[in-house]
């Protein structure tokens, strides 16, 4: 199989909620480790700054650009200048995401519209700006886009996140159905999956300002707990990229708990078992 560097080395990549986080450790990585010319994507400007600084003072090439996935004619703009200013893409990351914590019948509609329009909508952006240029091109060209063990399980208290990673698992798997009907072999599209990894997610990551606030509040502790037992952004990045390289379409952090998750999935539709509250596989500490 070929090596990562052998498949992406030199070629250009966008990855956007490249700021912090997952985002992050797959653009230093692909610009460290892999010798890419990366352009990082997100809304956070001082933070986008800070982390395209970081990678070319270690010798990378990085190029910040803020931009709003929420916003289809700001993704649009993004696909279109990288293409005329680098050429082919070697690789795309729809990465950009946020979280929600409460019951959902407590969870603010504003909150609600913005988690799907970064979630679900912000992928869908990134493809329809970046597919026309790819189909386009000769050249291979690599699409991931970010699920979460979330797109294979249900969990209380994060409904929107977690419908919003199933939209993006189907969005994709649809995806790279349409790709092959339009015979773009050149173009491979894969889903990835992490389990947990380090991040500022839970922090960030709304709350209720109505209804059964502590219920939401003990929900990010929880996961605080879960991220004690996290991957760093950059191994996650490495088995990230190590997989696409690979020819994976479900790409996984922690092989163990997402295939784990993807068994127990696949056995409770089998059984049409109705879900139930599930332990954490990433940590004891969680409680029941």
């Amino acid at each position: 199989m070929a090596g990562s560097v052998e498949v992406f080395g030199g070629g250009t990549a966008v990855i956007t909620g490249a700021a912090a986080g997952v985002g992050a450790g797959l653009a230093r990585h692909a610009a460290l480790a892999l010798g890419m010319n990366v352009v990082l994507a997100d809304i956070d400007e001082a933070a986008l700054r800070r982390t395209c600084a970081e990678i070319t003072d270690e010798g990378g090439r990085a190029t910040p650009v803020v931009v709003d996935v929420r916003d289809a004619a700001a993704v649009q703009s993004l696909a279109d200048s990288v293409v005329k200013e680098s050429g082919p893409l070697r690789l795309l990351v729809n990465n950009a995401g946020v979280l929600q914590f409460g019951y959902l019948w407590d969870i603010p509609v504003d909150g609600w519209e913005r988690l799907v329009s970064i979630n679900i909508s912000g992928v869908f952006h990134g493809v329809r700006a970046f597919l026309p240029h790819l189909l386009r091109q000769s050249e291979p060209a690599w699409v991931l886009n970010l699920a979460s063990i979330g797109a294979v399980t249900a969990r209380p208290l994060q409904t929107p996140y977690i419908m919003s990673k199933h939209a993006v698992l189907s969005m994709t798997e649809c995806l790279h159905q349409e790709v092959a009907l339009a015979g773009a072999r050149h173009i491979h599209v894969g889903a990835v999956l992490p389990g947990a990894v380090t991040s500022r997610i839970f922090d960030e990551a709304g709350g209720v300002d109505r209804g059964d606030l502590s219920a939401a509040e003990m929900e990010r502790e929880a996961m605080f707990r879960v991220r004690e037992h996290a991957m760093g952004p950059e191994e996650a990045a490495a088995t990230i990229l190590q997989q696409a390289a690979d020819g994976e379409f479900y790409i996984v952090t922690q092989p163990d708990a997402v295939h784990a998750a993807m068994r127990d999935r696949a056995q409770q539709l089998t059984a049409r078992r109705p879900p139930a509250p599930v332990r954490s596989r990433f940590t004891a500490q969680q409680p029941e």
